[in-house]
């Protein structure tokens, strides 16, 4: 493959304002959600004077460190009917934004590779074709033909005894997305300010009023927090706790190679997935570090697990070179699901809680949480994933189609 096939970016992107002394709205985190919400807040709400906070550069957390599929193929009526929102927008979102950020529906395989992965899986299906997913069924043989160089022999650690497929699935070039959002909502007038961490909010009783930066406080009357794996801190830095937990989460890419691999190919039961991005490089991701933490470096014993895996699952990479490896901070809830919602401080309004489920969620989950902002009540899609689930016990557990263990 040959970067001659990238497009060309165009010449302005976004500026890189002061921050000002006040805004009507300031959203925590300059992230694919952070810019999502930002853009649909200016572009469904008419809010403008809006203000994105980003203590390190433009989309160089989660949005950076991910391995860029996109799918819709979750269990529960609330996911799915989330996550296929999500797959509807990116669908439209090129033309829509302005920018080609490579969005190539070539299909994800889910493989499985005991009878209980069989019967979920199965189960899955179902499901997803009652909820108008694209979804189906492929038995060992029609994961061959789809996917030619995956070794489906009986001999093997991990024998595959079929996978589901979501044919309009696929990839996108993660950070051509955080460029086509950046670059639309300085059209529309967001502040994006980039180096401006936040150290604590201002409030008026339970009702939050302003926002303290390293850049000195900035004024506002709504803050939405999209800070991922940092979202606890700032919750705690607001006066409550949030239900999730902060994990380091690895991927890696290999050196350029002709295109060999047509499709993506998942598998929870081994902890790996395997991607060709538009360049030739193979992109593989892991199973979450068990350890908590906010470093964005993994343990080698993952990565270790993880080649041995791919390379029983697909023997024409074993003398393929590791080009280089990176980790994220993935943010877990107890039942595999995101937090989209109010909070108990007055008109703070916390995004968090995706797990391995961020990048593909980030149309849905700007839009979304621009609505819940924006009107102080959640969107229909984002209502099931209020906070108030963990006292209701009204969980959306998703552990087995959030592909990788966390």
């Amino acid at each position: 493959m040959s970067s001659d096939h990238l497009p060309e970016h165009p010449d302005f992107l976004w500026r890189n304002p002061e921050p000002k002394s006040s805004y009507d709205a300031v959203i925590v985190g300059g992230g694919g959600h952070g810019l999502a919400t930002a853009y649909f807040l200016a572009k469904n709400h008419g809010m403008t004077n809006i203000a994105i906070l980003e203590k390190g550069w433009l989309a160089g957390g989660n949005m950076a460190r991910n391995t860029t599929i996109i799918r819709s193929n979750y269990l529960w009526d609330e996911s799915a009917a989330i996550y296929e929102h999500a797959l509807k927008l990116w669908e439209v979102l090129p033309e829509e934004l302005e920018y080609d950020f490579l969005f190539s529906q070539r299909g994800v395989m889910n493989l499985a590779h005991t009878l209980g992965d069989v019967r979920e899986s199965v189960r899955r299906v179902g499901a997803n074709q009652l909820n108008g997913v694209d979804a189906e069924w492929l038995d060992p043989q029609q994961v061959k033909k789809l996917c030619p160089i995956l070794n489906i022999s009986d001999n093997i650690r991990y024998p595959v005894m079929g996978a589901t497929y979501q044919p309009r699935a696929g990839i996108a070039k993660h950070d051509h997305v955080a460029w086509a959002f950046a670059r639309k909502c300085d059209e529309l007038g967001v502040d994006i300010i980039q180096n401006c961490e936040v150290t604590g909010f201002v409030k008026d009783g339970n009702r939050v009023v302003g926002v303290k930066t390293n850049r000195g406080t900035i004024n506002t009357e709504k803050v939405g927090l999209a800070a991922a794996g940092h979202s606890s801190v700032l919750a705690e830095m607001a006066g409550f706790r949030l239900p999730i937990q902060s994990h380091p989460l690895q991927a890696l890419v290999s050196e350029l190679h002709e295109p060999v691999h047509p499709t993506v190919v998942m598998s929870n039961h081994v902890h790996v997935y395997v991607s060709q991005a538009h360049k030739g490089e193979l992109v593989m991701g892991a199973g979450v570090d068990s350890y908590n933490g906010y470093g964005q470096r993994g343990s080698f014993h993952v990565i270790e697990e993880q080649m041995a895996a791919a390379v029983e699952l697909f023997p024409i990479f074993a003398r393929a070179h590791v080009l280089r490896t990176w980790g994220g901070i993935v943010d877990t809830t107890m039942d595999a699901s995101p937090i989209v919602g109010l909070t108990p401080v007055e008109n703070m309004f916390v995004n968090c809680g995706w797990g391995t489920g961020g990048f593909k969620g980030t149309p849905a989950a700007g839009l979304t949480f621009a609505h819940t902002i924006a009107t102080g009540a959640p969107h229909k899609l984002n209502k099931p994933f209020a906070l108030e689930r963990f006292e209701t016990g009204a969980l959306i557990d998703e552990h087995g189609a959030a592909a990788v263990a966390h």
